[in-house]
């Protein structure tokens, strides 16, 4: 599938892992009450300029799995797809 959101400067695409949905005795946590997943795959990565024009090589690359903050970046729908954009220093860690 082409993607029609391409990241700009030293931005990052991602699209969030969502953790399977565990019911314990027979409790369901209804989705406003589940804390927000911080692992994330990587789809798309921006051409790494940074605010002064120098170009900066990423750290991580499509297809990377990374750790996001719970509540950063800015949610953007593509399709029936949620995904999320990031600055690349908004990148906590890279898993794996």
């Amino acid at each position: 599938m082409k993607r029609k959101i391409k990241p700009l400067g030293n931005r990052v695409l991602v699209k969030k892992i969502e953790e399977p949905e565990q019911i314990k005795g027979g409790i369901i946590i209804p989705d406003a009450a589940k804390e927000a997943s911080q692992e994330a795959e990587v789809i798309a990565v921006g051409s790494g300029r940074n605010d002064e024009g120098k170009v900066i090589e990423f750290e991580i690359k499509v297809g990377d799995r990374v750790l996001v903050s719970k509540y950063g970046g800015t949610e953007v729908k593509e399709g029936d797809e949620t995904l999320v954009i990031f600055r690349q220093d908004d990148i906590l860690a890279v898993i794996g």
